[in-house]
């Protein structure tokens, strides 16, 4: 186990900067995950990190240990990429056990280090088969067997998920938790998606445009965003925005609801408008509608018939529930 560390650390290709002036601490043992939209330089930032990208300034310490200019190898790491990156014609037994076999370590330490992995990813009846006998969720777990048998002090995930379906994605994140606990081993994980973000990490780094916008536990990032890209960013489906009066008589210029927060009520509301279109999703159905200044909001809501399709109805929201903000930034 090893703490991560990076001390306005900062990529530029050629007169382009990808990530300006960055500090983060990774806690020692912990699930941090890696945030944002598609260009916004999370996999930048886990490649130099992994000594894979160089960096044009700053510093970056892995157990406490200056590691800015050491090769990768020497890092203490183990990276899993999105694609599996497995050898076809080797079996899953000679594919865990290709880099150790390589830094020519002996064979009894090599077959106790391939069984534990195997074992700990439940491997152990796959071990003499091909990569082209496996399924998807099955060759991602062999790639990650192969970083395990390296015992680093850092595992470093780029979007390994990505490739499989949605189900398997799933199972997928489960598999990662348990093998964290049961490691408990420091783990970087980058990801574009909000939802892996927040059922996986027990640290998020939210980013765009390669800053940092805000980092915390997940509950704290979704209950107290920081600015409007984190409010909007974090949380399915995505938040409301309002201006207007509402937001300068709380100081704001801009203020967010949760769809979970907004209800529809009987009489009273702030707002009015018309269900545009009703989303079943068994036990909650999510409500689209036409306000009367022509703004589109979502309402999650207790189930709703399609009856109401069309309907003109009248919604509020509890103060407590605002998020307020004004020139970018939150207002407590």
């Amino acid at each position: 186990m090893a703490e991560v560390s990076l001390a306005d650390t900062r990529k530029v290709f050629g007169t382009h900067t990808v990530i300006p002036e960055l500090s983060l601490s990774v806690p020692d043992g912990s699930f941090t995950v890696l945030v944002g939209p598609s260009g916004c330089g999370k996999s930048t930032l886990l490649r130099m990190i992994a000594g894979l990208e160089t960096t044009s300034g700053g510093r970056i310490e892995i157990g406490g240990r200056d590691v800015t200019a050491v090769t990768p190898s020497q890092r203490g790491i183990a990276m899993v990429f999105q694609s599996y990156a497995l050898y076809p014609h080797m079996s899953v037994r000679d594919n865990i056990s290709f880099g150790l076999r390589l830094a020519r370590r002996p064979a009894a330490e090599i077959d106790g280090k391939v069984r534990r992995a195997a074992e700990i990813l439940q491997l152990e009846p796959y071990l003499d088969r091909k990569p082209a006998a496996l399924s998807g969720g099955q060759r991602q777990r062999v790639a990650i067997g192969r970083a395990i048998v390296r015992d680093p002090g850092v595992f470093l995930f780029d979007e390994p998920l990505s490739n499989l379906d949605a189900a398997l994605r799933g199972q997928m994140r489960i598999e990662l938790l348990d093998l964290h606990r049961r490691l408990g081993s420091t783990m970087i994980y980058v990801t574009h998606d909000q939802v892996e973000a927040m059922t996986m990490a027990d640290k998020i780094v939210v980013m765009n445009a390669g800053r940092i916008e805000q980092a915390g536990s997940p509950l704290d990032v979704f209950d107290r965003p920081q600015s409007p890209f984190v409010a909007g960013f974090i949380g399915s489906p995505r938040i409301n925005f309002f201006k207007g009066g509402i937001a300068e008589s709380r100081g704001g210029d801009m203020v967010a609801v949760r769809p979970e927060h907004l209800r529809i009520v009987e009489t009273g509301g702030r707002w009015r408008g018309r269900i545009r279109l009703l989303e079943q999703l068994g036990t909650d159905t999510l409500v689209h509608v036409t306000l009367t200044d022509g703004d589109e909001i979502v309402i999650r809501a207790p189930r709703m018939g399609p009856e109401l399709q069309d309907a003109q109805v009248a919604i509020d929201c509890d103060d407590r529930h605002f998020h307020v903000f004004c020139d970018g930034q939150r207002v407590d």
